[in-house]
């Protein structure tokens, strides 16, 4: 495969094609245009005509990536794919990663069985970047190197991580910040308790999008990332989460937590440009506000 080339100046991508590498068919690069091998700034591109600025990196891969809402085992939806990342959405009720309970059943098994493509032998696998917990939808960001591994979660603490919920009443306000420091010592629940040192201070940002009766949908943006950070501090703001009964709910409209990782924003571990996905709230819980 010919090796990356670097826009000196803007150009329509098929034109870039053509020119960067006129030993190459015309027939062959349509090709690749055609089935997603061509990359620019890491994110496979299809539009002959894609405009190209001054600094963009375009790439020819030689790999095959799913292509966006492709869906694997489990109901885990792709949304993302180059040779470094693997962007899903995660249905709720599935595991991020292995359990004594559960070791296959899981969004880390079934990625890594996708990447196998079915050969117990291969090498592939995938690593853990962050976790969803098994009750809640939304965005996961799985690296596909060890060394994208290590710069997303050198840099996570920066990344924006939005999500949306379903709240039993209301919020204290229309917008606001919920902090508290959480005691995660007990492996089955979390509870805010006075600073210490088994304490981890959290913070969450809130804004309440719409109100209904008895329910609110509220956005919240996390500043902090800890264990059922977002659900205990609902809860201690009188207005936990539907469907959360471990952290006091008393309805289960829609049969599951009412908790979407809904939006990631974070820089690509090898070209560094910014890289925006978003998930709608499902309609099960879009239903209920």
């Amino acid at each position: 495969m010919p090796k990356p080339s670097t826009v000196d100046a803007p150009a329509e991508l098929l034109a870039f094609l053509f020119a960067t590498w006129p030993d190459v068919k015309k027939k062959q690069i349509r090709t690749w245009l055609k089935f997603q091998a061509v990359t620019v700034n890491g994110e496979a591109v299809t539009q002959f005509n894609h405009p190209l600025q001054r600094g963009d990196v375009v790439a020819i891969r030689s790999d095959r990536f799913a292509a966006p809402k492709t869906m694997l085992g489990l109901g885990i939806k792709v949304v993302f794919e180059d040779a470094h990342i693997i962007v899903i959405e995660k249905p709720d009720g599935l595991l991020s990663i292995a359990s004594e309970a559960e070791p296959e059943k899981t969004a880390y098994f079934q990625l890594t069985e996708y990447l196998r493509r079915g050969n117990p032998r291969a090498k592939e696998r995938v690593w853990i970047v962050h976790r969803l917990d098994r009750e809640t939808s939304g965005l996961m960001v799985f690296a596909k190197t060890p060394q994208a591994k290590e710069t997303l979660q050198t840099g996570w603490d920066k990344a924006e991580k939005r999500y949306k919920a379903v709240v039993e009443g209301r919020p204290p306000a229309a917008s606001g910040t919920l902090a508290s420091d959480l005691d995660e010592s007990n492996p089955f629940k979390v509870f805010s308790a006075p600073a210490s040192a088994l304490t981890r201070h959290a913070v969450t940002h809130y804004q309440v999008l719409s109100r209904g009766t008895s329910r609110t949908l509220v956005e919240l943006t996390l500043e902090t990332g800890r264990r059922h950070q977002i659900r205990v501090q609902l809860a201690d703001a009188g207005c936990p989460i539907t469907g959360d009964a471990k952290y006091g709910a008393q309805s289960d409209p829609a049969k599951r937590l009412g908790l979407h990782s809904c939006l990631l924003k974070f820089p690509h571990p090898q070209t560094r440009m910014e890289l925006r996905f978003e998930s709608p709230l499902p309609k099960e819980l879009a239903r209920l506000v």
